[in-house]
């Protein structure tokens, strides 16, 4: 029988190991191609996490831009800018006595509650970073700094940190012009997310809102090492710049710098037309009353005061202890969050009459010589209701020259009637009112000058089948004449009117940036109104004898040329006084808000003035002689040194 040839079989064991040979191969294979996807083809992107796991940015903040008023018309003076604020912090780690006993020594020496301290060191304890820089208090007084500092050997652990802090160095003046910083909020920062942080303060309202990107500046940054826990912790020399050297984190990881810090860039600043004497001069005029001044370059259009009252401290809104105080000023009443010269309207009253007077000229509707007889009252028919005029036994036969001088209601009413709705809001709108400026602030309103179409408007929907409900009619034009009915301006818009009287027939753009060029009109009055419209302001001004004396005579300085208008804006029904035996029995809330506005012609620069004070009753009383305080606080301390109380280092301040 032949041998077999065949193979012998492997045994079991031999083809489970090749089996095996070919599984590891397979699996090497594998692996050597999976490190070459994630070491090649996305090498990049793991380098990338691996170094943010391992570096952080940390934020070095910029200083806001100062903002600057002047005293005179080359002399600056710092209205906003940036202070050094201390802020008290404590380490666990570095504390070598007692809790107790440190918070004990910290509470004696500063005043805060030892047991709010000491709750907070036992918290970072508990959540294992002995590390942590605890704030104990931001923005210390520099007394209590120096305590802190001269006890520094008793006090291990506790160092004071340097930030930058807005600083309003004459507290409440001006400070609605300035604005507030708030923090800001989810949907902003959506929007700006380049350039701030959650908890950063923002500008609001006023000049810090207007000029938030101009203001702010560009934070720098520093490169940090970092570690899978702990938090990098900065601290500052005494100028409140960040150092990191021989520094750990909230774990006690050591810390270096990894690259050159950049540096942050500070905001822009921002010079100001405001003269900081006037403003601070308008804002005593107006104290313990309500009520708004406004005073221009009458050429140029530059602010030079802009008064409201009541105002607020912008400090309180980012100081560590004003909360109390911030939440009075945001909810109480009235309302210190508005600037009332450009951001609240109010029945023009009697100043009304210069745009009418003006405009009646233009149109050849009147001439100096036209004359109507004032007997105190008026009516639109023999058996009509009666308009008074404010005297009431009349004030005779009246041009216009006189009718501004002693403001006598009829002649106007008369007017108004001859001119008619239509050119009365087409003039309206060539002197600036009922429609915005363009100050450069934000939130300003328009105000408005009734028209047939804007009672039509307003009253139309609902009555589409009584058309006596929305139509215009001779009476409210005889209301319109003298500034009440539904007319409404700024008192800002009064002063820009007053402007184009003074300075030759141009309307305006008031403005507070210097930087901003100067914006106005084509020439819109002829000379020859205005010669007959600036002798009535003028005699409204001017005291007898031998001439009457006009209702603005509280104004008059001698050596001053002034032009000047009163006006009494009504607030309720006459009704509503009749049973009142004297005027000094009528509730405040009653009376009239007085005006007056006026233009100082022949000293340099000429002023355009506005003044209001709510229900002071009588422009002539109340408003008026606020005038004489303006223009010789203004002129006799133009170009001289301020003499304001500035606020005092170490209070409340903003970021």
């Amino acid at each position: 029988m032949a041998p077999d040839s065949r193979e012998p079989k492997p045994s079991i064991s031999e083809a489970r190991v090749r089996l095996l040979g070919m599984a590891i191969a397979l699996s090497f294979c594998l692996l050597a191609g999976r490190l070459w996807i994630l070491q090649v083809i996305r090498g990049p992107e793991f380098l990338g996490k691996s170094e943010s796991n391992r570096l952080r940015i940390e934020r070095l903040e910029s200083p806001r831009g100062a903002i600057y008023a002047r005293r005179g018309p080359v002399q600056d003076v710092v209205l906003a800018d940036n202070r050094a604020a201390r802020d008290l912090m404590v380490v666990p780690a570095d504390i070598t006595i007692s809790d107790a006993a440190l918070c004990r020594r910290l509470g004696e020496l500063t005043g805060i509650d030892p047991k709010k301290i000491e709750a907070q060191i036992t918290k970072a304890r508990k959540a294992r970073e002995p590390f942590k820089q605890i704030l104990v208090r931001g923005d210390i007084p520099a007394a209590v700094s120096a305590r802190v500092d001269e006890y520094a050997y008793a006090l291990p652990g506790v160092f004071t940190a340097v930030r930058p802090l807005r600083r309003y160095v004459y507290g409440k003046t001006a400070g609605q012009v300035l604005g507030y910083l708030g923090e800001i909020n989810p949907e902003e920062l959506e929007t700006r997310q380049d350039r701030y942080n959650m908890g950063d303060l923002i500008g609001r309202g006023g000049l810090e809102g207007r000029h938030e990107d101009r203001l702010h500046g560009e934070d720098g940054r520093m490169m940090v090492t970092k570690f899978a826990a702990g938090t990098p912790q900065l601290r500052t020399d005494p100028y409140g710049n960040p150092y990191i050297e021989n520094l750990v984190d909230s774990l006690g990881h050591s810390l270096s710098v990894e690259e050159e810090v950049q540096k942050a860039r500070p905001g822009g600043d921002i010079y100001l037309t405001l003269d900081i004497g006037l403003q601070a001069t308008a804002e005593r005029l107006l104290e313990g009353e309500h009520g708004a001044i406004a005073v221009l370059n009458a050429e140029t259009g530059e602010i030079l005061a802009l008064a409201s009252a009541p105002g607020y401290d912008p400090a309180v809104f980012v100081s560590d202890t004003g909360s109390r105080e911030r939440v009075s000023i945001l909810q109480g009443k009235p309302n210190r969050m508005l600037h009332r010269a450009y951001q609240e309207v109010y029945a023009p009253g009697s100043v009304f009459k210069v745009m009418l007077a003006s405009a009646a000229l233009e149109e050849g509707v009147i001439t100096r010589d036209t004359k109507f007889y004032c007997p105190g009252l008026f009516r639109l028919d023999a058996n009509g209701r009666a308009w008074h005029c404010w005297r009431r036994q009349g004030h005779g036969q009246v041009n216009v020259v006189d009718a501004l001088a002693f403001s006598c209601d009829v002649f106007f009413y008369n007017v108004g009637l001859e001119l008619g709705v239509d050119k009365i809001g087409k003039w309206a709108k060539k002197f600036g009112l009922g429609v915005q400026t363009g100050i450069d602030l934000p939130g300003e309103a328009a105000g408005s000058i009734p028209s047939r179409e804007s009672k039509e408007a307003s009253n139309k929907p609902g009555h589409e089948e009584e058309p006596w409900v929305y139509r215009w009619y001779p009476g409210d034009t005889v209301n319109l004449s003298i500034g009440q009915g539904e007319a409404t301006v700024t008192p800002l818009q009064n002063a820009v009117m007053m402007a184009a009287i003074a300075n030759g027939g141009h309307l305006i753009v008031p403005h507070l940036d210097r930087e901003s060029a100067p914006a106005r009109s084509e020439k819109f009055l002829s000379d020859r109104t205005l010669t007959i419209v600036r002798e009535g302001m003028r005699k409204c001004v001017e005291k007898g004898p031998p001439a009457p004396t006009g209702t603005g005579r509280e104004a008059y300085i001698e050596g001053f040329e002034i032009l000047g208008k009163t006006g009494s804006a009504q607030m309720v029904s006459l009704s509503q006084y009749e049973h009142y035996k004297d005027e000094a029995d009528i509730p405040k809330e009653l009376r009239d808000h007085a005006w007056f506005v006026a233009g100082v012609l022949d000293h340099e620069p000429k002023l355009a003035v506005c003044i209001l004070v709510e229900h002071g009753h009588h422009g002539s009383s109340e408003a008026a002689p606020r005038m004489r305080d303006i223009v010789n606080g203004f002129y006799e301390s133009w170009g001289k040194t301020p003499v304001l109380a500035a606020a005092a280092d170490g209070e409340a301040g903003a970021r």
